[in-house]
């Protein structure tokens, strides 16, 4: 039997990286979209079942043009991992408005020309997921989000309303909310190098919640998932 598809976008060294991995190990076929062709590489090299394609998600064009290519090389993705992000840490009179339009295409319109691409197999085979990373942008804005929360609040909602209609079709859609700092380099060194690991979520953590998730039984699929360390205070 052909082995299903994965569609991965936004591949890093962190979360997306984890993804790959616990896919793969899954029994998937992983296509990994992302920017940085050097990453994509080093990755495929490390994981057998994973194929490079070169994308920047925020150029809708070229998703499109990406989605059908890993159709044609690899078959209809059986589930799609929205994890790419684009984010600005700026209060509303530093940050410039145009950021607010790019972290929009990259965190929601993206989700959708995906979901448009995907979904309709998806329908017709009758199963599949669409699962999404998020954060707590999505549920409240704070002065420095100003250009970033209101994309990732619409991401979430855009995916309920998926999940609304795709549901009763066979095809679960979930939103994860990571209520955390992820435990990447970028992450402890500039901000948080004196923090202890429980401060952290950690990459494969996150990944095995979305792989889980992502194959729940039908008769008990969830749509919010909020995730966080044991440690953190909410």
């Amino acid at each position: 039997m052909t082995k299903p598809v994965a569609l991965i976008t936004g591949v890093g060294d962190g979360t997306g990286a984890a993804l790959v991995h616990r896919f793969a190990e899954g029994g998937y076929q992983v296509a990994m979209l992302a920017r940085d062709r050097d990453r994509l590489a080093a990755l495929e090299e490390e994981v057998k079942a994973a194929r490079t394609y070169l994308c920047d998600v925020g150029d809708l064009d070229a998703l499109v043009s990406t989605v059908r290519s890993v159709r044609a090389d690899m078959g209809s993705p059986d589930v799609l991992v929205h994890n790419a992000i684009a984010a600005t840490f700026k209060t509303f009179l530093e940050a410039d408005p145009e950021d607010l339009e790019r972290n929009f295409r990259v965190n929601t319109t993206s989700l959708l020309y995906l979901a448009r691409e995907l979904a309709p197999k998806m329908i017709t085979r009758g199963s599949g997921a669409i699962m999404v990373t998020g954060n707590t942008a999505a549920l409240r804005g704070i002065p420095n989000t100003a250009v970033f929360a209101p994309t990732k609040a619409a991401q979430r909602i855009l995916a309920q309303s998926l999940a609304r209609d795709l549901g009763p079709k066979g095809v679960h859609v979930a939103y994860i909310t990571i209520d955390a700092a992820i435990d990447t380099p970028w992450t402890r060194v500039p901000f948080h190098p004196d923090k202890p690991d429980d401060f952290f979520s950690h990459p494969f953590a996150i990944a095995e919640e979305v792989f889980h998730t992502a194959h729940q039984d039908r008769s008990t699929w969830t749509f919010d998932l909020v995730i966080r360390p044991f440690a953190e205070k909410w």
